[in-house]
C-alpha cells in the first residue's frame, strides 16, 4: 500500500459528543473504502442494530485499492479484489449505496443529499471520504497521455494504456509511483522516474532503505532522476510525447503516470463547517466538530498519542483501526485511537514494511544483510525504539509490531541477536 503521513498544530479542545436526536436510528457512512467497509461490520459486531447505511461513488463493489498499483497492472482480465463479498452486506442488512455521491451535509438538521436528488436523514454519521490524487500543474498536464491512480476506474485506464506503450514517465518516487515502476519495467517497458527531493521516498524511509530501494529499481532498468523538477509536456497530434524536466531533459513518454501525493477529500466537510486543518479534525475518538459527526481515515487529522503530535496518516491500518474506534464511539463505549501504526509496499521482488513513526531518530540499527535484499532497519530516538523498517522480512516487521505496541525498546544486543533473543528480553520486561 502506499503510505503517507503530513502533521498540523495540535487539536483545540471543544470536540462534541454524540447525543440523542429526534430521528430514527440511523448511521449513515459516506465512503466504501477499506474504513468505510469495516465501521459498517464492526457497528454490527459491537451490537448496533438499527438502519445502515454505506454510500459509495464508486460504481464497484467495495475493493482492495493496494493491489491496483500492482497485480492489477498485469493481466488484463484482472477484476478488482473486493473487501466482502455482497452476501456479508444482505445478511447484516447493511444498505449499500453504490455509483452515487453525496453532494451535501447538514449537522444542524441531520441530513444529507444525494446526487440523485435524494435526502436521506442520520443520527449519526461517518466520514470516510479518503484522499485524492495531487494534480501536476504545468503546461500541458491537462492534456491525453497523463495518468493518476486512485480507483479501480484509474487503473483499469492506466492498464490499457500499459498494454501500448513502451515509454513510461512516473513523476513522484513515492509508493504509488515505484509499485507502478517496478511493475512496468518487469513488463519490459523503458521507466522513468522523476523526484523533485533529493531522494526517492524520502517522506516515508530511512536514507538507508532509500538507497537500497534506488539499487533494487536500477537492477530493473528504471532510471531515476532525484532532484529534478517537470518544467512542462508536450504533445503531437493529441498524443503524449515528451516531459521536459526543470534542468532541460526532453524524456520521450507514451504515458505519464502522477504519483506527487495526496490531499484529504474534505470538500462536504469543509462546506458543512467542520474544523478542518490537513484533514477533518478529530479527537482520539474519531468525533468531529460537530455533534454525532465522526471521521476516519486518509481525510482526518487526530491526535497521535505516542509522539504527542497531530498527524494525517494514509494507510489501510490506519482507517480500518480508526473505523473500530469510531464504531465504539457511536455507540456511546469508550474508545481512544493509539494503535501503532505500519504500512507496506510491494515492489517487484522487494516487500517493504514499516512500523512505527520516525520522529526524532538519532541512533539506527541495521539486522541482516541488505546486499541479499533482506535486511532490517531499527530506528531509536535517544534509547526509544520508534520505528523499525524491514525489506523481505515479514517475521521482523512482526516482532517490531509487538514491541512498539508494548513500548519496549530493546538493546543494541538483542537487537543483532535476532527476533527470538528480542522476544525473550520483551518476555523478560513484562514478568
Amino acid at each position: 500500500m502506499c503510505p503517507a503521513l503530513s502533521m498540523s498544530d495540535p487539536l483545540s479542545s471543544g470536540f462534541q459528543r454524540a447525543g440523542g436526536g429526534t430521528l430514527d436510528e440511523h448511521i449513515i457512512i459516506i465512503g466504501a473504502g477499506h474504513g468505510g467497509v469495516q465501521a459498517a461490520a464492526s457497528l454490527r459486531e459491537e451490537g448496533y442494530e438499527g438502519r445502515l447505511t454505506l454510500v459509495s461513488g464508486d460504481p464497484e463493489l467495495p475493493y482492495h485499492k493496494p493491489p491496483l498499483s500492482k497485480v492489477f497492472l498485469k493481466s488484463p482480465d484482472a477484476e478488482p479484489q473486493i473487501l466482502r463479498a455482497r452476501l456479508f452486506y444482505d445478511t447484516q442488512n447493511i444498505e449499500l449505496e453504490t455509483g452515487v455521491s453525496v453532494t451535501g451535509i447538514a449537522p444542524e438538521t441531520r441530513t444529507l443529499t444525494l446526487d440523485d436528488g435524494r435526502q436521506l436523514g442520520w443520527s449519526r454519521l461517518l466520514l470516510a471520504t479518503g484522499a485524492e490524487p495531487r494534480r501536476l500543474k504545468v503546461p500541458g498536464s491537462e492534456g491525453a497521455g497523463v495518468h493518476y491512480l486512485r480507483d479501480c476506474a484509474d487503473a483499469r485506464i492506466l492498464r490499457d494504456a500499459l498494454a501500448g506503450a513502451q515509454n513510461i514517465v512516473v513523476i513522484g518516487g513515492g509508493f504509488i509511483g515505484l509499485e507502478v515502476a517496478a511493475t512496468a519495467a518487469m513488463a519490459g517497458k523503458s521507466v522513468t522516474v522523476v523526484e523533485a527531493a533529493e531522494r526517492i521516498l524520502g517522506r516515508a524511509v530511512s536514507a538507508r532503505v532509500a538507497e537500497h530501494m534506488r539499487a533494487y529499481h536500477e537492477s530493473l532498468g528504471v532510471r531515476i532522476l532525484t532532484n529534478t523538477g517537470v518544467a512542462r509536456l508536450v504533445g503531437e497530434k493529441g498524443n503524449l510525447r515528451s516531459v521536459i524536466t526543470s534542468d532541460g531533459q526532453e524524456l520521450s513518454a507514451d504515458i505519464l503516470l502522477v504519483g506527487i501525493g495526496a490531499l484529504p477529500n474534505t470538500p462536504l466537510a469543509e462546506a458543512a463547517a467542520l474544523a478542518c486543518d490537513n484533514g477533518i479534525r478529530v479527537d482520539a475518538s474519531c468525533r468531529t466538530s460537530a455533534a454525532d459527526v465522526y471521521a476516519i481515515g486518509d481525510c482526518v487529522s487526530f491526535p497521535h498519542a505516542a509522539s504527542g503530535r497531530t498527524l494525517r496518516l494514509e494507510s489501510v491500518q490506519n482507517a480500518t483501526d480508526q473505523a473500530r474506534i469510531a464504531a465504539k464511539a457511536m455507540l456511546g463505549k469508550e474508545a481512544a485511537y493509539d494503535a501503532v501504526p505500519w504500512f507496506w509496499s510491494d515492489q517487484g521482488e522487494r516487500k517493504l514494511q514499516m512500523a512505527g513513526l520516525p520522529f526524532d531518530v538519532d541512533r539506527e540499527i541495521v539486522t541482516g544483510d541488505p546486499e541479499s535484499g533482506a535486511f532490517g532497519v531499527y530506528l531509536f530516538s535517544g534509547d526509544h525504539l520508534v520505528a523499525v523498517e524491514t525489506v523481505n522480512r515479514p517475521g521482523e516487521h512482526m516482532m517490531a509490531r509487538r514491541m512498539l505496541a508494548a513500548g519496549f525498546s530493546p538493546s543494541v544486543e538483542a537487537v543483532l541477536e535476532g527476533p527470538a533473543a528480542l522476544k525473550a528480553a520483551m518476555m523478560a520486561t513484562e514478568r
